[in-house]
């Protein structure tokens, strides 16, 4: 029997209130981007451990979105996006009087290395359940029908955050260097006590209510989409790493100038990723494939671009081209990995798809800043060329999902 009703419904505002916690999740992930790098490298951590903090992050942070996923289907979405909410407030807490005292010489070298590195292990063990709790309350409230558009607007609702996170660090950064990750620690605190307050209480857990079964990350049909989304998001961690130390040793800037300029670089590229989302992609629909290699060729130019030595705002254009490439790029390979499946496993799909961010940022990270401690250019020129190689297997390999028929819909 498929789907015929949401196994959980929620109104219009309760989805939206979801899509606000996962608005602060977008936040959040691009401000500690923005001022992190240069901040730790300033506290006396080379590029390398600076990366080796955040990849051990990322990479509990994948491991453990699962094991997340499978207790907030036991004891309850809402508590476990509330508590990954204020997990989040909390670490960064301490990640920030951390590197506060760090900065101002309460602790050095080594300790300084494992402090940070303890704290954002908390980070990566305790709040990786937003994601996948969020992902599971709008399954249930969702049909096969409106399930992939239902996901999809929860991914808008990070992209957004990634607009409003380094617009908010550029300007935040005026108030001091390490204003925007309190402003963000504030408002992951705010959007958890809003979805305290207005979700629904959860329910017992019922065995016997069926679910969508979860879909491996392994499964033939989506692996293909799913790894390439993956070496992508490791060609993004690459730039993005060093996009900071880039700014603020390539024109020579003090530290909240650093910070103040990375903000607007990320801000430039992602408002140009909602453009073309919203003016292109959504208005015209082009097909996935067609979609795919334009995106990846404007992301490799657009880092080519912003390698030869030039003025600040011809970066921010170079950057703007990124982003429109982006725009391309994860909307064509989450829409080629959900068509890969039946309507009753697209939600499911969608899911994994998902997933596939956080692995990405295990090793990007770290590679960009190995290449940044030889040369500041080497980033940007290794992932344009990661870029063009997947480029090139895109147009020699990939072929259309075959579209799959939804299954007829019976009662009883």
């Amino acid at each position: 029997m498929s789907e015929i009703a949401p196994v959980r419904p929620l109104s219009r505002l309760q989805k939206w209130v979801i899509a606000f916690g996962l608005l602060s999740m977008g936040v959040g992930f691009t401000i500690s981007f923005v001022v992190a790098p240069p901040l730790a490298r300033d506290a006396g951590l080379t590029e390398v451990q600076v990366a080796g903090v955040l990849t051990t992050s990322a990479l509990l942070y994948a491991l453990f979105t699962p094991v997340w996923g499978r207790i907030a289907n036991r004891y309850g979405r809402k508590r476990v996006m509330v508590f990954a909410m204020l997990a989040t407030a909390v670490t960064n807490s301490f990640f920030l009087l951390t590197l506060d005292a760090a900065l101002s010489g309460v602790f050095v070298g080594i300790q300084t290395f494992f402090l940070l590195a303890g704290v954002r292990i908390a980070f990566g063990l305790l709040s990786s359940g937003l994601q996948p709790a969020a992902f599971a309350s709008m399954t249930d409230a969702t049909t096969y029908r409106d399930r992939a558009a239902g996901l999809g607007f929860l991914g808008a609702a990070m992209s957004v955050g990634s607009i409003l996170g380094p617009a908010a660090a550029a300007i935040l950064a005026r108030f001091g260097a390490l204003a925007p990750l309190w402003g963000s620690v504030a408002f992951s605190a705010f959007c958890g006590l809003v979805v305290l307050f207005v979700l629904p209480k959860d329910e017992p857990h019922d065995a016997t209510v069926k679910r969508p079964k979860p879909l491996s990350m392994n499964d033939a049909r989506v692996r293909p989409f799913f790894w390439l989304l993956i070496f992508y998001f490791m060609a993004v961690g690459i730039v993005q790493q060093t996009l900071a130390w880039f700014a603020k040793d390539r024109y020579g800037l003090e530290r909240a100038e650093a910070v103040e300029s990375a903000g607007w670089i990320f801000a430039v590229m992602a408002i140009a990723m909602v453009l073309v989302q919203t003016f292109y992609v959504n208005r015209f629909k082009p097909r996935p494939r067609f979609m795919l290699p334009i995106g990846l060729a404007l992301v490799a130019v657009g880092y080519g671009l912003a390698i030869p030595h030039l003025p600040f705002w011809f970066v921010c254009l170079a950057f703007a081209v990124v982003g429109s490439g982006s725009a391309l790029i994860v909307p064509a390979l989450n829409a080629l990995g959900t068509m890969a499946v039946g309507p009753e496993d697209q939600g499911s799909a969608a899911a994994v798809m998902a997933s596939a961010p956080p692995f990405g940022f295990v090793l990007g990270p770290l590679i960009g800043a190995a290449l940044y401690m030889v040369h500041n250019d080497l980033p940007l020129t290794a992932s344009a060329l990661a870029l063009v190689g997947l480029f090139i297997a895109v147009l020699v390999l990939m072929k259309d999902p075959e579209p799959v028929e939804p299954l007829a819909e019976t009662q009883g």
